[in-house]
């Protein structure tokens, strides 16, 4: 079995004194993929003993980026998607392995005023491809902070929220467009009606302490490996960020 966490840790620096450790001995996870790293390269080195570990910076300084490490060495590494207008901000690192593909996202935020709304559009689009033309190769596993609450369910107040940024029907329509095309929302897969379950809460109005929170990072598997995944798990009372992590245990394919 093996054990791959999900954190859009909003500043790794900052999630150092946070607790960082404390989660990371008490689950030790094989896989670790973060988002939001917000560094630029040599601002960081965090090595973890018998990790190997990729990073992807964004050009623009403390703004976005991702990170993996894993305890088993990857086949190869890649970084991007390989189209130049959604490559500048270090938003993507796939690393293969013998039986599937690993990617790890942080999907674009269409902004206040859904300024970048059209924007997210194209990309949603492109890594969509990106990931089919990954898995007709092998089966992929992608993971992240996806920016989009799918369902009412997924969210505290839909009502209220129907053209934020991360609920409108364009991003949630392009999430179920990834679904048809192939891929399982792990967590819906275990827990289909399941409420109150949130990934992202606001710093504002003490909404993590009133569970007011979003769904919003995501485990998501090809459906060939729909017999492989064992669990889909938040770990919603881990602090540190304005997300929590997300976890999925899987038999080892790797």
């Amino acid at each position: 079995m093996k054990k791959l966490i999900s954190w859009n840790v909003n500043g790794l620096r900052a999630v150092l004194g946070k607790g960082f450790f404390d989660f990371f001995d008490s689950r030790k996870p094989d896989i670790l993929c973060l988002q939001e790293t917000k560094l630029s390269e040599g601002q960081l080195d965090l090595a973890l003993e018998g990790y190997f570990d990729y990073f992807n910076y964004a050009g623009k300084k403390g703004y976005s980026g991702t990170a993996i490490y894993t305890n088993k060495k990857p086949l190869n590494v890649s970084y991007g998607i390989g189209l130049e207008e959604h490559d500048q901000e270090g938003r993507v690192i796939t690393l293969e392995f013998n039986g599937c593909y690993l990617v790890n996202v942080y999907t674009p935020n269409s902004q206040r005023e859904l300024q970048r709304l059209a924007y997210r559009m194209e990309w949603e689009d492109a890594f969509r491809e990106y990931l089919s033309s990954l898995d007709k190769i092998k089966p992929v596993i992608v993971c992240g902070d996806l920016n989009v609450a799918h369902k009412e369910i997924d969210l505290k107040n839909p009502g209220t929220n129907r053209r934020n940024a991360g609920f409108t029907d364009e991003e949630r329509n392009k999430f179920q467009q990834l679904l048809d095309a192939g891929f399982i929302d792990t967590f819906r897969f275990f827990y289909p009606d399941k409420t109150g379950a949130y990934t992202w809460w606001s710093y504002l109005f003490k909404a993590r302490e009133r569970n007011a929170g979003w769904r919003i990072d995501y485990f998501c598997v090809s459906k060939a490996l729909k017999d492989k995944i064992k669990d889909s798990i938040i770990h919603a009372d881990v602090m540190g960020s304005d997300h929590c992590p997300v976890e999925l245990l899987i038999e080892d394919i790797f």
